[in-house]
């Protein structure tokens, strides 16, 4: 029997490009295609599909969250799609069958597809499927109860690891090994403990809503800095301040940076009092 599959995608460029390639898959059978996770959820509910290629960055629901929402018993065997290296660390944690960074070249989405059907066929993604119901549900129970806009987010595995592509080679690098981060446009550089520097594709933003925000918190809207790294803290200009981390950076600390850093370093017994 043919493999059941669900092309999910924003861009319709990128849902065309993925269609090119299956269609020339006899065994795999396209049940249609969805621009965001709503119509991601509903079709999957209602197609039942084997396989669904995600995007991860959607409007409404993102993938991650578009998982969250289905039954259990509905949950697929997933490959991850993404333009952002370091969702490609959270896609395994969920037991992604694979994950594709965009643009993915015509050789990597065939090595992606021959172990999908690989896995498929060997009975691994029924196997795959049930340790992603036992992940959401953990995340579910949780979450329960929790009503806060930050809820979603906080469900999603914080992220322990960044890829760094070379032209040659990728590179895992572990967030314990970084002090602090700064925007540069599309990229950012990642500044480490031992005082390199390593440029990695993908924004701030992203950054911060994917690492722990009890070791990681957003000091200024172009930087980001871990707070161990921190020896202390000096007056700049009213309502801002300089933040002298512990290898002698010298990172600015916003007013608004300046709260979120109190609230992060905040004991959690006085949380719970107020």
């Amino acid at each position: 029997m043919k493999i059941k599959t669900l092309i999910v995608d924003d861009e319709a460029i990128a849902r065309d490009r993925v269609r090119r390639f299956l269609t020339a898959e006899p065994d795999i059978e396209i049940l249609g295609e969805c621009r965001n996770g709503r119509e991601a959820v509903a079709a999957i509910k209602k197609l039942r599909p084997d396989l669904v290629f995600l995007d991860i960055q959607m409007p409404q629901l993102d993938g991650f969250e578009t998982l969250a929402a289905l039954d259990p018993a509905d949950l697929p065997a997933v490959v991850f799609v993404t333009a952002f290296d370091q969702y490609a660390i959270q896609a395994f944690v969920v037991h992604a069958l694979d994950y594709l960074l965009k643009p993915f070249s015509d050789e990597r989405f065939q090595a992606a597809l021959d172990r999908v059907i690989r896995h498929v066929r060997a009975g691994h993604a029924e196997a795959l499927v049930l340790q992603m119901q036992a992940l959401l549900a953990r995340v579910t129970s949780k979450d329960a109860g929790d009503t806060s806009s930050s809820a979603a987010s906080r469900s999603k595995p914080a992220l322990d690891r960044i890829v760094l592509r070379g032209s040659n080679r990728v590179r895992l690098l572990p967030v314990e090994q970084i002090s602090w981060i700064e925007a540069d446009g599309t990229y950012v550089k990642l500044h480490t403990r031992e005082g390199g520097v390593h440029l990695h594709r993908g924004l701030l933003g992203s950054l911060d809503a994917s690492l722990d925000p009890r070791r990681f918190v957003r000091v200024h809207r172009s930087h980001l800095v871990r707070v161990d790294a921190i020896a202390r803290l000096e007056a700049y200009a009213k309502g801002s301040y300089v933040a002298i981390l512990t290898d002698g950076s010298r990172v600015p600390v916003s007013r608004e940076g300046h709260a979120r850093l109190k609230e992060a370093l905040e004991p959690p017994e006085a949380s719970r009092r107020r």
